[in-house]
């Protein structure tokens, strides 16, 4: 199975392709890990086709498309899962959602990773790798850590722990898939993990305007 992964829930963008064999082993094939701060829709096309020129294969080649869910930014993330919803809809292939903090590291830790507004978001996973707590958002002095700490470790002095860097990847997008992967009618619909509101609202008064 040819799996296109996608991922716009952190500043770092990630599109990858890998091939999952039917005994669940994952080899991946070609990725690209783009700053993008705010430029998610700019850059994830060019991603895509870079990651499937690398590979030498198309987009027709591909069986199956995994994305991150998030949690992350409203309108970053909103690109990603439109974008995958879009490609599996076009082709009718089964697209798979994924919470972005399960595909950062492994084993036994606390993810951390920027949620802006001096926030972090978070969850922790137990030695197997099942999610344990979270996802959530939080200030980071806020947090009780006990354990290994990875993501941002911009974060590290007001976690007062130490945070070994890591971010979302191609392999770790297919490892919290793999369920769904090996069954995808299983595959529940894309609800994005915004956690909370957006930072753009709609006005809730209006300026009368007159004219002469």
């Amino acid at each position: 199975m040819l799996v296109l992964a996608l991922d716009t829930a952190t500043p770092t963008l990630v599109a990858g392709l890998a091939r999952r064999s039917t005994d669940g082993v994952t080899v991946v094939l070609a990725e690209r890990a783009v700053p993008s701060g705010n430029r998610h829709a700019e850059l994830l096309t060019v991603a895509v086709t870079d990651v499937l020129a690398a590979a030498g294969v198309t987009v027709a080649d591909v069986d199956a498309v995994v994305t991150g869910l998030g949690p992350g930014p409203f309108t970053g993330l909103r690109v990603g899962v439109v974008t995958a919803a879009a490609l599996a809809d076009a082709r009718g292939l089964p697209v798979i959602g994924v919470c972005s903090l399960d595909a950062v590291g492994s084993g036994a830790r606390t993810v951390v990773t920027d949620a802006r507004r001096k926030e972090v978001y978070w969850a922790t996973y137990a030695a197997d790798g099942a999610r344990v707590g979270g996802p959530g958002v939080v200030r980071p002095e806020e947090l009780s850590v006990d354990g290994p700490v990875v993501g941002d470790e911009r974060f590290a002095e007001r976690l007062g722990a130490d945070v070994t860097p890591a971010d979302v990847t191609t392999a770790g997008l297919l490892r919290a898939a793999a369920a769904q992967l090996a069954d995808p009618s299983s595959a529940a619909p894309l609800v994005p993990l915004y956690l909370r509101r957006p930072d753009a609202v709609p006005p809730t008064s209006f300026k009368p305007v007159t004219t002469t």
